[in-house]
């Protein structure tokens, strides 16, 4: 999955010479978080959010008590070294950027325009939906060597049970690097039977730890 696929790309923006005036009532009215700053000619300037309007006001909502403060331009306030990414990024990769840079919003840019932004809540969204933890069904977690065909083994008994895979996830097993750490989430409300038959395939099963399996 890539960017432009999930992206907002109907942005609200303000420009520098903007007030924070302007800036707490856009965001009071369209219920957002992050203001992307660009010129005339639609190129990112800078990036407001409600953080830097918190640091800049000492209450932000109460335009009485801080008229003086509400006058100054955006420019004076905005963030100015901003991360952005492109449409064509990959989802993953954006995601460890949220992560590595502990930031709430990715303007997107597309020859030097703004074409779109991404938030936290929108690569949330997308990892559930990515894993299927929205859908009703039952996650299986296995423990399997690092080797290829494992995954497709596993797929087939799945496959004659007739039960559809909502999503693979893999991860390293911290305590060995010679197994990988594989969660898969079925379309079964009762796993009981097919837990039993990857048992009976030598798989190792962590969860659902059964009582009525021996795991």
């Amino acid at each position: 999955m890539i960017v432009e696929e999930i992206m907002k790309t109907n942005v609200v923006t303000l420009y520098p010479t903007n007030s924070i005036a302007d800036a707490i009532h856009v965001m009071e009215t369209n219920n957002i978080r992050h203001i992307p700053i660009v010129n005339e000619e639609n190129n990112l300037v800078g990036l407001i959010t409600i953080s830097r309007l918190k640091e800049a006001l000492p209450s932000t909502f109460r335009t009485n008590e801080n008229p003086d403060d509400l006058k100054k331009t955006l420019e004076m306030i905005m963030e100015r070294n901003v991360i952005t990414g492109h449409p064509l990024d990959f989802v993953e990769e954006v995601a460890a950027i949220f992560y590595e840079h502990k930031i709430s919003a990715l303007p997107i840019i597309k020859d030097r325009k703004l074409v779109g932004i991404l938030t936290e809540t929108d690569i949330l969204r997308t990892m559930v939906e990515l894993t299927g933890a929205h859908q009703p069904g039952s996650q299986i977690e296995l423990r399997v060597p690092n080797i290829s065909g494992v995954l497709s083994d596993i797929a087939e008994i799945i496959r004659k049970r007739k039960a559809n895979i909502l999503s693979v996830l893999v991860y390293p097993d911290r305590q060995d690097e010679q197994y990988k750490i594989l969660v898969i989430r079925v379309q079964l409300m009762n796993p009981t039977g097919l837990i039993q038959e990857l048992k009976e395939a030598g798989h190792q099963v962590l969860w659902p730890n059964l009582p009525e399996i021996s795991l």
